[in-house]
């Protein structure tokens, strides 16, 4: 590991790497920070699988979303401190003990380095899953180049297409940009692994912004493929400094929500879920299936 970091799109410059050194921009140090880890049967389900994905919840982010539910971990830092030794012991446990079908780094970036150091002691053992990288799209593809081998099937956001949206919301120069490009990158490598996609695209439908999640819709099908697997998402609530930031202190509307599921249709988009609309139905129906005139209400 070397120094400065430049993992993220953001290339902080930062000497984490060593004892005593700065931290990240993202508050990321010279350990990896876990808030928690175990099998997950809420995942899209060529993830999920029967036996549920593996997600190590990692601490600290390369963005400050107002809206973050996971404020705890994600802004403050909440978690545990870990060796690579320890890392490699959470990985094992959910390979060897919980038998889950993946591990599902949740927002990795930061950690990619003690990831792949933790991966190669237990592939030495004979212990192995393909992985999922979960994050926010976030990246630089000159770290998932190096870091291939942890991405055998991407789980990216496509959270917004304006650059001034995704700094006031997320604090994140570059966005549109750094997510199309990790986007690209991904479906480009084809394959995937067993039943894992090599990718699948998350879109949350923001309030006030469907337009921007609509116009991500747009860029996927014409400049990337409408086959791409996209998960639409209603789920979107109100947290942390959303709570006191318009139009962020707002659920998403359902002809908000159904603008986005109809755009979806109008793309040719036929892989993939669409969320159905009320917050206490998290469930995922099929999107080439759903599609009609009820768009709001999918379940």
């Amino acid at each position: 590991m070397a120094d400065p970091c430049e993992l993220c799109p953001r290339r902080c410059g930062a000497d984490r790497f060593r004892d005593g050194g700065a931290p990240g921009w993202c508050g990321a140090g010279n350990l990896p920070r876990l808030f928690r880890w175990g099998p997950h049967f809420g995942e899209e389900p060529p993830i999920t699988g029967e036996r549920g994905s593996g997600c190590i919840f990692f601490s600290r982010c390369t963005m400050k979303c107002l809206y973050c539910q996971n404020s705890p971990w994600s802004w403050r830092g909440a978690g545990e401190d870990k060796s690579v030794t320890e890392l490699a012991d959470v990985m094992r446990q959910l390979a060897v003990a919980d038998r889950v079908e993946n591990w599902n780094l949740v927002s990795p970036t930061p950690y990619l380095p003690f990831v792949r150091e933790a991966a190669h002691m237990l592939a030495k053992e004979g212990v192995r899953l393909p992985f999922v990288w979960n994050s926010s799209g976030y990246e630089r593809v000159e770290t998932l180049e190096e870091y291939a081998g942890l991405c055998d099937c991407a789980l990216f956001d496509l959270r917004y297409s304006s650059d001034e949206t995704a700094v006031a919301a997320s604090q994140a120069p570059g966005y549109a940009a750094s997510a199309r490009a990790a986007v690209k990158w991904a479906w480009g490598r084809g394959g995937g692994t067993g039943a894992l996609p090599p990718l699948v695209v998350r879109i949350l439908v923001l309030p006030g912004h469907a337009d921007e999640a609509i116009e991500n819709l747009a860029w996927l099908a014409t400049e990337v493929s409408s086959e791409v697997p996209v998960s639409v998402m209603a789920q979107y609530t109100p947290a942390y400094k959303a709570l006191e930031t318009p139009p962020f202190d707002r659920p998403v509307t359902e002809e908000e929500y159904g603008s986005v599921t109809e755009a979806a249709a109008d793309f040719g988009f036929g892989n993939g879920w669409v969320q159905g609309f009320e917050a206490s139905d998290p469930k995922l129906a099929l999107l080439g299936e759903n599609m009609g005139a009820d768009h709001g209400t999918v379940r």
